[in-house]
């Protein structure tokens, strides 16, 4: 599974200015994300705003990233849930063609206990085509996956072959580390803790921030690999201001306006979510300015 190492970048859904998918802008997305180097596309995650998406724009968005990657780079398909039995059928219903992995969320709301966590991934490790990506996301989910509970995984089922590793916690991301195969992927998914998870031995990253910054992201990221830490670590110390910026006001909302500064994309979002505020914009004027 070498082809999720590196850089991964959570794809966004751009929208147009009458809240419409802008299918050109994503276009533009996607190819600004491969000539900047990007190792994989995640497609439908969290950032991707999938939550507010008909399942007709849901495959609009699908079949345009697949169409303007072309192959290029390896695609992660997000199919997760908090009922087991519909993500199962997802797993049978899904047009999962183009994709080379699914990256499946902790069930959220439910707060199962680890072994509810275990019989969920266990289940979806059985129907699922594709190779399986954990995502551990306290902070959205409302429940922790223990390491323990990822380890058991890794070790029981040949086809989960990494975790989205995001509780921003870097000791509990270490013993994932430690304790899984040498083979089995733990990706950082946070992405002020990216460089660290690596350089103790992770995989790479999920990133938002590397969807603006892509070139300087997968740069840092290649030298922690490398374990260059002292090139690694002077890149992180560019990006850490613009990191904290993004996710002031939430998420995609910072990221939008990063791309809207960049002229790629508008910056518009749906409801729940609002667009970043001006004072955040022009912060992130500021920084990409400085950047340069």
């Amino acid at each position: 599974m070498k082809e999720f190492m590196g850089t991964g970048v959570a794809l966004i859904t751009p929208f147009t200015g009458e809240n419409e998918v802008d299918e050109n802008a994503l276009r533009r997305l996607v190819q600004f994300q491969i000539k900047n180097g990007v190792d994989y596309i995640v497609v439908m995650g969290t950032t991707a705003e999938n939550a507010t998406l008909s399942k007709f724009e849901k495959e609009l968005v699908k079949t345009i990233i697949k169409k303007e990657n072309n192959g290029r780079l390896p695609l992660v398909l997000g199919v997760g849930g908090n009922n087991t039995s519909q993500v199962v059928k997802d797993l049978s219903t899904e047009n999962l063609d183009g994709f080379d992995a699914i990256l499946s969320v902790s069930p959220y709301y439910n707060k199962p206990t680890q072994e509810g966590i275990y019989q969920h991934f266990a289940s979806i490790s059985k129907a699922s085509p594709l190779p399986v990506i954990l995502y551990n996301v306290p902070g959205r989910t409302g429940s922790n996956m223990l390491p323990l509970t990822v380890t058991r995984l890794a070790n029981e089922f040949d086809n989960i072959v990494g975790i989205k590793e995001a509780a921003g916690d870097i000791v509990q991301a270490m013993e994932m580390i430690r304790d899984t195969p040498t083979d089995f992927l733990v990706i950082s998914g946070d992405d002020m803790i990216a460089l660290p998870m690596v350089l103790a031995g992770g995989a790479g990253v999920i990133s938002v921030m590397a969807q603006g910054f892509p070139s300087e992201f997968t740069k840092m990221m290649n030298f922690g690999l490398q374990k260059k830490v002292k090139e690694a670590y002077q890149i992180q110390f560019q990006l850490m201001d613009g990191i904290d910026l993004i996710f002031k006001e939430g998420n995609p909302a910072g990221i939008k306006s990063v791309l809207e500064l960049k002229k790629l994309t508008e910056s518009d979002v749906r409801l729940p979510l609002i667009k970043a505020t001006s004072e955040l914009k022009s912060a992130l004027s500021v920084f990409i300015n400085q950047l340069k």
